[in-house]
């Protein structure tokens, strides 16, 4: 059998260790020729390279064991408690080194050594002390035998430990196991633990130096432990916890020296000397708190700091009261220096919100509550931020958290900018969908119902009041919408007391506007918000108050609101309410007309998507009537009011006609006569519009349009000649306002056919085939020129969903072909027939008929046709040609009249 296998044979099956001895005694005095109780080094080197086994040091280590347990057999009758320790670390010794050479997965291996060290741990420092030892010895002559046992299995452990971070840095958790071990059961704590872990340490310290890269993530962990054990009560203790940081601390100076000096390679500027001077010795740490945090916190990187403060965090919050004390001492001094570099911020908030949800003791509390606010002052942007997003409505922690961060002043402005940010929000809103609402307060977003609940902690605050004067515009405004917002999702109030009118109360105060708070409450305003519906009346409300009492904030509120409006797209409540709070201010604090950044700002909306917001610019544009001749770029302001014309929203539609009919009745007739051919064209898509107010008021206002600009009437020609079918078909509109906008417009019309006006419409009560036949006769006598144009037009309603306009078509249609035989060119009347053709089978029977008639009369037409040349003369001859009369083809009397209707058959013209 080799050698190795009865080493493995040997420390694996401890009741033959004796047998396995005496073996090994022989194999030697076979090998060596003699016998001897020692191993030398020299001779166990032989003996390694005669069996060709394992890694050097892990032989030299088992086979010095081997020479140990030949030695040391004497005091196993009095000490057998010993030499089981030493028999069973062996045993140990070898699983774990076995694993560590194997191809395991490295988290499997470490997690199977972790426990394997464990046990050795407990297996080694549960035997009693070296002076218990030697009294127990009865032979003197052995007292130097079971020293060096007791010195040699903690050399083996020692060594073991040594094995295993030689070939991996990131093993150094161990140590922190170690100490996390030997603090669960006070007979562990001991000076020869600490000894064991200063040293290993040591060597680490010097391994580095070769070292290209380092894994060793545990290092802050390790820190905060020892710097806990360096305030320790026994001195030993002291002294080996102040080593162990001064080699941790020389690992991590070693690792920032090496990334330095890797950057300044890659700069091109290689170090000259060693970056870090020797500034501290081991003995500078002991019981010196400052001197710690100083060191811990200038070295060791964000990374590792975060995991110090960790540590030192979790120690705070568990037993014994004296290492909690200690570990708030350091949190306090590493905060207060080096927070800057601890970026968990927001999971340290986190972890200190679940301790505080704890019954605790008040100091524990107290220092809690006092982490919270130093995090505040490096980092106050991720503080409030986690505060926020805890579930609404939050618990008695948070808020005891709200009043840590209050007590630091000095980052007042960020956290209330930082709240402002969320502020601008809308609960209920799904991120990346502003049009998408969850109103479910479980699982939505509530954080700017928590924000302004945070505002009523901040704001009572001197300091918090100071800062608030900075961003009084922001507050107001944002504050206003979550009025409504609260309102729109009918949130519950908790204590009666919705947090955003509160807030908005406490801003007001807070900024010197105590009477304006107290005008408000007289006014009811508050209840106005109450209430979705009356929303926009309390913003209305607020920005008169404001006005009446000049509040001093007036200039950035204004400067706020102007930039707030040039942003890109926004809420539908937000727009609202910027536009009628900054209404209010311009109407309070500048007479007309504005200037003209704003009514650069008015045009824009006009045109908004927000019917809401276009209805509120067009109310207010047509307020500046009066001073429409002072406002430079007017045509630019007439025009937007045109481009809502088409709007989708009718309330729109008619409030954009009402302004421009009163900015029109104001306008200078020159400036008006160079815009009211594109104003007259804009009316023309209006008189057909599905909702009858509309089209009563585009007939109406064109009419007016003529009259007001009756000295144009030859540029104004053209267009009446278009609009003249409109006002003729719907003059059998079912709507009595539409008739009477016709008739109205139509009489106004009369002296561009030079017709002083029609008898026939004078009476409530037409006949309407009787007015078709006296405009056609007319229109032949004085615009025969223009027939063509206007049969086209009144072919394409045709096509008309409405079957009155069909059939007032028909007719028209009918009257200008049978007056025009000889006008009209054989391709026209193609036309005509072929657009006729389409209506023969209309839904619509009296459409029907009379479209059958018509469509025989074009064919009467088309056979009567002249040759094309002579019909170039007669339209040259036509205005000087007098038709004879014709009595009426339909027998139409119009849609359904009084029995006082024309009772004519024929009409003679």
């Amino acid at each position: 059998m080799k050698y190795r296998t009865l080493i493995a044979r040997m420390v694996l099956n401890k009741p033959k260790v004796k047998g396995y001895l005496e073996k090994s005694k022989r194999l030697y005095k076979k090998k060596y020729g003699k016998e001897s109780e020692e191993l030398s080094i020299e001779q166990t080197r032989a003996m390694l390279t005669y069996d060709g086994c394992g890694s050097f040091q892990q032989r030299v280590s088992q086979l010095q064991d081997l020479q140990a347990c030949m030695k040391w057999r004497r005091v196993e009758n009095e000490n057998s408690d010993i030499w089981n320790i030493f028999c069973k670390l062996l045993s140990q010794q070898t699983i774990i080194l076995a694993i560590n050479s194997s191809y395991v997965d490295p988290l499997e291996q470490f997690d199977t050594q972790v426990k394997k060290i464990e046990e050795c741990f407990r297996n080694v420092f549960s035997m009693p002390d070296i002076e218990t030892l030697k009294r127990r010895q009865s032979n003197s002559d052995e007292t130097d035998d079971i020293e060096q046992l007791y010195q040699t299995i903690l050399t083996t452990f020692e060594d073991t430990l040594l094995i295993l971070i030689s070939k991996d840095l990131y093993k150094l958790q161990l140590l922190r196991e170690m100490i996390i071990w030997m603090n669960k059961e006070t007979r562990y704590l001991q000076e020869r633990v600490m000894n064991i872990i200063s040293r290993v340490l040591k060597y680490s310290s010097r391994k580095i130096k070769g070292c290209t890269s380092i894994d060793a993530p545990c290092m802050g962990q390790l820190a905060a432990e020892l710097a806990i054990l360096c305030s320790y009560q026994e001195i030993p203790i002291v002294i080996q916890a102040s080593l162990a940081i001064y080699y941790l601390l020389s690992i991590v100076k070693y690792q920032n020296e090496e990334l330095c000096g890797l950057l300044m390679m890659e700069s091109g500027n290689y170090p000259s000397s060693v970056l870090f001077e020797n500034d501290f010795t081991p003995s500078t740490f002991q019981r010196n708190n400052a001197v710690i945090a100083k060191y811990v916190g200038e070295y060791l990187p964000p990374h590792l700091l975060n995991d110090f403060v960790f540590g030192l965090l979790k120690k705070l919050c568990h037993p014994p009261p004296k290492t909690a004390n200690q570990a708030a001492t350091l949190l306090k001094l590493v905060l207060e220096d080096y927070g800057s570099k601890v970026t968990r911020a927001a999971k340290i908030v986190d972890y200190i919100h679940k301790k505080l949800n704890i019954e605790s003791p008040h100091i524990l509390k107290r220092a809690l509550l006092r982490i919270v606010a130093l995090l505040t002052r490096s980092f106050p942007q991720k503080v409030v931020f986690q505060l926020l997003d805890y579930m609404f409505p939050v618990d008695k922690s948070v808020l005891q958290m709200w009043q840590a961060v209050s007590s630091e002043t000095d980052p007042s402005p960020i956290v209330l900018k930082t709240i402002l940010i969320v502020l601008k929000g809308k609960p209920g809103e799904v991120e990346g969908s502003p049009s998408q609402k969850r109103f479910s307060l479980d699982d939505t977003n509530m954080m700017p119902v928590t924000a302004a609940q945070a505002l009523c902690t901040l704001l009572p605050v001197p300091e918090y009041k100071k800062a608030a004067a900075q961003f009084f515009p922001e507050l107001l405004i944002a504050l206003i919408l979550q009025l409504h917002y609260n309102s729109e999702m009918k949130l519950k109030k908790v204590e009666d007391q919705c947090f955003a009118q509160k807030a908005l109360r406490l801003l007001l105060k807070s900024s010197g506007l105590q009477q304006v708070d107290c005008a408000l409450q007289k006014k009811d305003c508050w209840h106005q918000f109450s209430n979705l519906i009356f929303h926009h009346y309390g913003v209305y409300i607020i920005a008169k108050t404001l006005s009446e009492y000049k509040f001093p904030q007036f200039p950035e509120t204004l400067h706020y609101l102007y930039k707030l409006s040039l942003e890109g797209p926004r809420r539908t409540e937000d727009s609202v309410t910027t536009v009628i709070f900054l209404i209010e201010l311009l109407n309070n604090f500048f007479k007309d007309p504005f200037p003209e950044e704003f009514l650069a700002l008015f045009r824009t909306w006009v045109n908004d998507p927000n019917p809401t917001v276009s209805k509120l610019s067009l109310q207010k544009i047509a307020t500046m009537s009066s001073v429409i001749n002072k406002v430079s770029n007017v045509r630019d302001l007439i025009v937007c009011v045109l481009n809502s014309f088409p709007s989708k929203d009718k309330t729109v539609t008619i409030q954009a006609m009402n302004t421009l009919r009163r900015l029109l009745s104001e306008m200078d007739k020159v400036t008006y006569s160079t815009l009211c051919v594109q104003i007259a064209f804009s009316y023309f898509p209006l008189m057909d519009h599905a909702m009858p107010s509309i089209r009563a008021m585009a007939i109406r206002h064109f009419g007016e349009l003529l009259k007001e600009m009756n000295q144009y009437t030859w540029m104004l020609k053209p267009i009446v000649l278009k609009a003249l079918v409109p006002l003729i078909l719907f003059l059998e509109d079912a709507e009595i306002n539409v008739v009477k906008a016709c008739k109205y417009t139509l009489n106004i019309c009369a002296p561009y056919f030079k017709w002083s006006s029609l008898p026939v419409l004078q009476d409530e009560y037409y006949n309407f085939e009787v007015v078709v036949l006296s405009i056609c006769n007319s229109l032949f006598n004085n615009y025969g020129n223009y027939i063509t144009e206007i049969i086209c037009s009144a072919l394409v309603y045709l096509k008309n969903s409405r079957a009155y306009l069909r059939k007032g078509a028909v007719i028209l249609v009918g009257y200008l072909a049978k007056l025009g035989t000889h006008l009209l060119f054989q391709d026209e009347i193609d036309i005509m027939l072929k657009a006729m053709e389409k209506v023969l089978s209309d839904e619509d029977p009296s459409v029907k008929r009379m479209a059958d008639f018509t469509y025989m009369l074009f064919k009467e037409v088309s056979d009567e046709v002249m040759d094309n040349s002579l019909k170039q003369v007669f339209r040259r001859l036509c205005h000087l040609h007098h038709f004879k009369d014709m009595t009426l083809l339909y027998n139409y009397r119009g849609r359904e009249r009084s029995d006082s209707c024309y009772e004519l058959d024929e009409y003679k013209i």
